[in-house]
């Protein structure tokens, strides 16, 4: 290690240990062990260009181990990233770009929201799928457009975490020789030595998961550069420990779990700059040598991006389709609001009509040859939950140009690799299991959600009329769950039409993550004469069927397979005098975003007497009928039966609708 490389490790661990003493919150001990690894990737290896961060053949750097994101905001300053050191000193403040753990879209350079520890580590297996998408769709022999690694530091916790078990797995079956993790072994958590909690030997399973592991000194520069410099000529994804020292240079608390969690304390940190050698006393004061690594981060990534632009000019000349389609690509283009009339599929009216699950596989199939980026596939589900994409193959370690995935019984994994490959780009992905496995996707889904990522989650088997599979497979309480996350846009169509135009509003949404929420059971359907368009699902709730006079008695407002309940109820009710209004709400948090006028124009706040139907948790509903109104669901877990006679069970049928109408009419013994 040369004086100037001490210089800049250094510089890592003062700063690191410094923003957490001045935020008297954080976690210094991992920056301080990691120091050295970190160093080494950035500064020998990683091929990013600070001042263009969304430059796309970047090699992606994922801190999985969030808690330590001092290191990272570290290394963002050092390299030139544009985070200053007012910005470090604000560490953990409010409205800075250095919070509490790495933020994307926050700051510079951080390249997801890695949230709880295995979210990041299953997420880069995500973007480094995507890569291999990309580079087997439009890399040339003589010219590589994608030519990047997917680096993360992982720690002991991320580890043990059961998605990084299932995200290895995926890794390994694929081959992703892409992937180069590089793994803390401290040997501390929180509550003290892993010796606690751990008896297994991550290397050897790692192994068996098809790895190229590798053991380092993770405080020898050398050996770690040997060790990347190896993975990178691995046909295996490839998992490096470094074996470290947590809160390296502390002389009373480094290896111990006291320099985890909290800050030093100042009299700790003078002794560490005693330790480390470091001669300026002043918190955050680094010497003016170290900015010569800004200036060769700087240097190093323009000529790299530039390489890369005179390549991507020359294939342009030379293959001008796909480079189109490659940009198209990374852009996420879709086809013209103009032309999805004609794209989607119109189902003709019917009785007997089709599960929501059967007419979605239909809608993707249809729009798959307009979206060629489309990708998705199911967590060993695919029959049920109807995501293949006929004709396009299945994605292998030697087919990645294929564009259906199998995933496994990996709900976990499969979750967070769907927004790697949406944080990567080049790729629409969308990924299915039944609604009551939901809660294996609940923290990807809401890493999508705080990240405003368009990541697909396809939910089937969606309420108790899934039958005989019972309690356990019975969703109740998910779809409450789902609309309480922020950003999170819940689909629950009503029958195949429907299922259609939501499709193409989850799609062409943005900014967040979409669900689609379908049935199992056929549901008729319907004859759209006399009723609203299903192209005003897009809104988010319509009026289905209006009333024949000039203003509602009451309103009915129901969710996915429960409208065509209300349908009949409504008819019923006419003919004993009480003149109904059906609302189809397939999407409340679209509804919410609607002028006021228009969510008048459905629910008029005058009509107080309201009754919800949905099959599943009244919690919500109360928001949506008010004091006066009734909600009709469930509020205990289901029963194992054929699904009609669930239903009529749990008093989830037409017939307590219109009990609940005459009730709020005050015409309970009125009959016509």
């Amino acid at each position: 290690m040369t004086q100037f490389d001490s210089l800049c490790v250094n510089s890592i661990r003062i700063l690191s240990m410094d923003a957490v003493q001045k935020a008297n919150s954080g976690h210094p001990g991992m920056p301080m062990g990691m120091a050295d690894v970190a160093y080494v990737l950035w500064s020998r290896f990683l091929r990013h260009n600070p001042a263009n961060p969304n430059w796309y053949d970047r090699d992606r750097f994922i801190l999985s181990a969030g808690h330590g994101s001092m290191l990272l905001y570290s290394l963002l300053h050092l390299t030139g990233y544009g985070l200053s050191l007012d910005e470090i000193r604000q560490f953990r403040q409010m409205g800075s770009r250095t919070p509490g753990h790495p933020e994307y879209g926050i700051t510079p350079g951080v390249e997801l929201t890695t949230g709880p520890l295995g979210q990041g580590f299953a997420t880069g297996v995500g973007m480094a799928m995507a890569a291999n998408v990309m580079a087997a769709r439009f890399n040339k022999p003589d010219m590589k457009l994608t030519n990047h690694y997917v680096y993360a530091i992982v720690s002991d916790g991320d580890l043990m975490e059961g998605i990084s078990h299932e995200a290895a797995s995926l890794a390994g079956h694929l081959g992703l020789s892409n992937l180069i993790y590089l793994y803390d072994s401290n040997r501390i958590t929180i509550d003290g030595s892993t010796d606690l909690t751990l008896s297994d030997n991550p290397v050897q399973r790692f192994e068996g998961l098809g790895w190229d592991v590798q053991v380092v000194d993770g405080h020898d520069h050398e050996e770690i550069a040997g060790a990347i410099e190896r993975a990178q000529q691995s046909d295996k994804p490839s998992l490096i420990e470094c074996r470290t020292t947590i809160g390296f240079g502390s002389p009373n608390k480094q290896g111990s779990e006291s320099s985890h969690g909290a800050p030093l304390g100042e009299e700790e940190i003078q002794a560490t700059r005693k330790a480390l050698g470091w001669e300026n006393p002043e918190p955050f004061d680094l010497p003016e040598d170290v900015a010569a690594w800004r200036e060769e981060s700087l240097k190093r990534g323009d000529v790299a991006e530039s390489e890369w632009n005179a390549m991507m000019s020359h294939y342009r000349e030379l293959y001008p389709e796909d480079a189109k389609a490659f940009q198209k690509a990374l852009h996420r283009e879709l086809p013209p609001t103009s032309e999805w009339e004609q794209i989607l599929p119109n189902f003709e009216p019917s009785e007997k009509g089709m599960a929501t699950r059967k007419a979605s596989g239909m809608v993707l199939n249809a729009i798959k040859d307009h979206i060629p980026t489309l990708t998705g596939g199911s967590a060993d589900l695919t029959g049920s939950n109807v995501t293949y994409l006929e004709g396009e193959g299945n994605l292998s370690s030697d087919n990645f140009t294929a564009r259906n995935i199998h995933y496994g019984v990996r709900e976990h994994a499969m979750a967070a690799a769907i927004n790697g490959m949406n944080l990567h780009g080049g790729v629409i992905p969308y990924g299915g299991t039944f609604l009551v496995f939901s809660d294996y996707n609940k923290p990807a889904i809401r890493i999508a959600a705080l990240c405003e990522i368009p990541s697909l989650f396809v939910f089937s088997h969606d309420s108790i009329g899934l039958g005989e599979d019972g309690p356990t497979h019975q969703p109740i309480e998910h779809l409450a769950a789902l609309r309480a996350t922020p950003n999170v846009q819940v689909f629950r169509p009503a029958d195949a039409n429907e299922v259609a135009w939501c499709w193409k509003a989850a799609i062409q949404h943005q900014t967040g993550p979409s669900v689609m929420v379908l049935t199992r059971q056929s549901l008729p359907t319907l004859d759209r004469n006399g009723l609203g368009d299903a192209s005003e699902s897009e809104r988010g709730a319509y009026i289905l069927k209006k009333e024949q006079g000039n203003h509602p008695d009451l309103i009915i407002l129901a969710t996915g397979s429960e409208v065509y309940l209300g349908l009949m109820a409504l008819e019923e009710l006419r003919t004993e005098g009480i003149d109904a209004r059906l609302v189809s709400m397939p999407c409340i948090e679209r509804f919410e975003e609607q002028s006021t006028s228009y969510r008048e124009e459905v629910l008029p706040p005058e009509v107080k007497k309201r009754i919800s139907v949905e099959a599943g948790s009244t919690f919500g509903w109360h928001r949506w009928v008010g004091t006066d109104g009734i909600t009709i669901g469930i509020d205990r877990f289901g029963i194992s039966a054929p699904f009609n006679e669930v239903y009529e069970k749990l008093g989830v049928t037409t017939e307590r609708i219109i009990q609940s109408a005459r009730e709020l009419m005050g015409s309970a013994n009125r009959r016509g």
